[in-house]
């Protein structure tokens, strides 16, 4: 991952990250339901489990005599001396969860999951919890970052992914990859993708569930990218709609201080009737989506789907209606970045220094957007960007 700007005149110290992680190598919990490999050297396929499997994914460089030092230095860099490219040192499976569905049975007027699922279920969702807690205690803030990919993205460039984030997140909070069955072959892969995409909901919200029921964590900050932002906003459809139905209150109860979609691939027809019709927008902190007009790859899902990408939205877009609401649940923040250097231009949420600053300061700093920490341009309403040397002081 390039060096974000805001690390070229605030420079990137040792001292930030935690003593216990001063190391190359990196260890990031998974949580996936994609099946297991039998190709040498890879650990989970595109192919779907009915289990939901969790571990550690430890992630190093390709030059394994990096010293820590060294890493430090070249984090400053725009321009880099040495080879930053990481590999997968070691995936370290360490739990599976029952099948799904579950069993159940009828007991009187309601439904019970059979005892011994249950069981086996608390048992795993401790473990989980444990390893997160052990994480916690390195961590001076105690959040948690959940990391939800997109199309075509094997489990490995998930884990890398995070891991670039993590890393200029000064290795502040607890890593966790949330990993689906994506990256299918052929030429209908995105379509495979997309129904694979609607398989993994319930396990994502069994995921979630966990981190809901730990007390240990103060903060939830999750970041969807691509078609992960169609997952990741259906499951919390779905789990905000519970948590009402109860009687409780999602701000509080779920503890989601940031919802970032980045280039989401989410047709906006339904993201008005589905989301902003059912007061989606209330259940967290802040909602964050970052769009460009110059992403190539949601031009071609618009034009295979033959709507408009949520991730191309323009200031034009939206009507005068929508506009007011935006701006009346005042924590919706929409930026359009600057133009890629990348010809697709549709992972520019950690490749695109300038955007990757922004996300950072949101999460690190809980900064607002127009504070000194993201001084974005204000377009209009809810509506921001930012330039290719935002934060670089001149």
């Amino acid at each position: 991952m390039p060096t974000p700007n805001v690390f070229v005149n605030s420079p990137y110290s040792e001292n930030d990250i935690p003593e216990t992680l001063r190391e190359t190598s990196m260890e990031l919990i998974y949580v996936t339901d994609r099946g297991a490999s039998e190709k040498k050297g890879v650990k989970y396929d595109a192919s779907r489990s009915s289990s939901i499997a969790y571990g550690v994914a430890k992630v190093n460089f390709d030059n394994n005599a990096l010293p820590f030092a060294t890493l430090i230095e070249q984090s400053n860099l725009q321009k880099r001396s040495a080879d930053l490219t990481y590999v997968m040192e070691q995936v370290d499976e360490q739990g599976r969860f029952p099948l799904s569905p579950y069993k159940f049975k009828m007991v009187g007027e309601h439904l019970q999951i059979d005892e011994d699922i249950l069981e086996k279920k608390s048992f795993h969702e401790n473990q989980l919890n444990n390893k997160i807690n052990q994480g916690l205690k390195n961590s001076e803030n105690k959040d948690v970052v959940l990391f939800v990919h997109g199309f075509n993205n094997t489990f490995d460039e998930s884990v890398f992914t995070l891991a670039g984030l993590w890393h200029f997140m000064k290795r502040q909070g607890v890593p966790i990859v949330y990993s689906w069955p994506a990256a299918a072959k052929g030429l209908n892969a995105y379509f495979a993708d997309k129904e694979s995409g609607q398989f993994t909901i319930f396990h994502l919200k069994e995921t979630l569930r966990v981190l809901f029921k730990n007390p240990e964590i103060e903060n939830i900050h999750i970041i969807a990218h691509s078609r992960g932002t169609d997952v990741v906003t259906t499951t919390l459809r779905e789990l905000i709609i519970e948590n009402r139905a109860s009687g409780g209150n999602p701000r509080k109860d779920l503890r989601i201080e940031n919802l970032v979609l980045a280039a989401p691939d989410l047709d906006f027809g339904i993201i008005k009737q589905r989301l902003m019709a059912e007061q989606f927008g209330p259940a967290f902190g802040k909602i964050t989506i970052y769009t460009s007009q110059e992403d190539s790859a949601l031009g071609i899902s618009s034009w295979l789907t033959n709507s408009l990408s949520f991730g191309r939205l323009n200031t034009k877009d939206v009507n005068v209606n929508e506009r007011n609401i935006f701006n009346s649940v005042g924590n919706v923040s929409l930026i359009k970045v600057p133009k890629s250097s990348n010809f697709i231009g549709h992972d520019y949420f950690h490749s695109n220094p300038a955007v990757s600053s922004d996300l950072i300061n949101l999460i690190l700093h809980k900064a607002s957007p127009g504070s000194k920490e993201r001084p974005l341009t204000k377009l209009e309403n809810n509506f921001w960007s930012l330039d290719s040397d935002y934060l670089i002081e001149k």
